[in-house]
C-alpha cells in the first residue's frame, strides 16, 4: 500500500473512531440496518436488491411456489410477528432437503429476494425447499432487532419447518454476514433440529474484531456495543458438515480477521473453503459464477 493509500486509510479509521467515541454510535446500530415497508413486492421492488444482474428467465420462481406466511416469535419477553416466505411445495417438506436462509442486515427480504430464488435452483430447478424469514424489526416483521430476537426468529421459522414434517437429517442451515450468527448459532446450540449441515458465507468473527477492525483500536467490543455474537467461538461446537464462502476481496468482514478465524475454529473434519478472487461483502454468487455458485452448494449438501 503507497503512502496516499495509507494515509486515506489512516484518515477514514481516525474518523470511524471518533464518530464511535465521540459521537456515541454503536456499532449495533450497523448491524441492524433494517427496514420496514407495508408489503413485500419480490420481483417487483424498485429499490436496490442484492444480485441484480441475476437472469430472470433461468431463475424464476413461479408463483404457485412461492408461500408467504407468519407465526409468532417470543424474545426476551417480546412478541413479535414474523414474515417468512417457502419456496418449493410445502405438502412436500416431509421428504424434501430443505435449505434454512438467514439472510444479511439491509433493508428486508426483498433485498434478498434474488438470493433466496438463487438457492431454490441449487441442484436443478426446486430440488430443494428454501424458507427465508424476515427477522423482527426487518420488512413487516414486527418489533426491534435485537441479538436474542434473531435466534428466537429463525428457531420459529425452524418449528415451523418440524410442523410441516421436516426432520434434522434433511435441514441445511445457511447464514450469509449478519445471518451467520442465527446460523451458527443454532447449529452449535440447537432449540429444535440440529442442522445436518452448515453453510456460512461473509461470515464474522465477533464483536470485538470488528472494533478493531473499524477504528484500528485496542478496545473491548463492549465499549462499542451490546451484542454478544460470536461465531468464532460458537463454531467450535459445531460438528455438522461445514462450508465457508467469503470474498477474499470482502472490505466489510475482512476473510483474514473474520472468515479464516471461523473456518480454522470448526473442529472438523469435514468441512471447506471456498475464497473467492475477485469477491467482495455482497456479490460472492456474481464472482463465482451463478452456476459454478449452484453446483458447489449441491455437491455440498448432496455429499454424505
Amino acid at each position: 500500500m503507497d503512502r496516499r493509500a495509507c494515509t486515506e486509510r489512516a484518515l477514514q479509521l481516525g474518523l470511524v473512531a471518533t464518530a464511535l467515541l465521540i459521537g456515541g454510535c454503536r456499532l449495533d446500530d450497523q448491524l441492524f440496518n433494517n427496514e420496514k415497508i407495508d408489503s413485500y413486492l419480490l420481483d417487483a421492488y424498485p429499490g436496490e436488491r442484492e444480485l441484480d444482474d441475476l437472469p430472470p428467465l433461468a431463475y424464476d420462481v413461479p408463483p404457485h411456489l412461492i408461500h408467504p406466511f407468519t407465526y409468532s416469535s417470543y424474545a426476551s419477553g417480546e412478541e413479535a410477528t414474523i414474515h417468512a416466505f417457502y419456496i418449493g411445495h410445502v405438502d412436500s417438506i416431509a421428504f424434501d432437503t430443505v435449505i434454512m436462509y438467514c439472510h444479511g442486515n439491509r433493508g428486508h427480504m426483498d433485498f434478498y429476494w434474488n438470493r433466496a430464488k438463487l438457492l431454490a435452483h441449487v441442484g436443478g430447478a426446486f430440488r430443494y425447499g428454501v424458507l427465508m424469514i424476515d427477522y423482527r424489526g426487518f420488512g413487516m416483521s414486527t418489533g426491534d432487532p435485537t441479538e436474542e430476537g434473531l435466534y428466537a426468529d429463525v428457531a420459529g421459522g425452524l418449528a415451523w419447518l418440524v410442523e410441516h414434517g421436516l426432520t434434522e437429517d434433511r435441514l441445511v442451515m445457511y447464514g450469509y454476514s449478519l445471518g451467520t450468527a442465527p446460523a451458527t448459532k443454532l447449529s452449535a446450540e440447537p432449540r429444535g433440529p440440529r442442522p445436518s449441515k452448515l453453510i456460512l458465507e461473509a461470515p464474522f468473527a465477533n464483536a470485538e474484531v470488528m472494533v478493531q477492525d473499524a477504528t484500528g483500536l485496542a478496545l473491548p467490543g463492549s465499549y462499542f456495543t451490546s451484542l454478544e455474537i460470536n461465531n468464532a467461538d460458537e463454531i467450535r461446537a459445531v460438528h455438522a458438515p461445514f462450508c465457508w464462502i467469503h470474498g477474499v476481496d470482502d472490505d466489510f468482514l475482512n476473510i483474514t480477521t473474520h472468515g479464516e478465524v471461523v473456518h480454522a475454529n470448526h473442529p472438523g473434519p469435514q468441512k471447506e473453503a471456498h475464497r473467492v478472487p475477485g469477491g467482495h461483502h455482497n456479490d460472492v454468487p456474481r464472482a463465482m459464477g451463478y452456476s459454478s455458485y449452484t453446483a458447489m452448494l449441491h455437491e455440498f449438501i448432496r455429499r454424505p
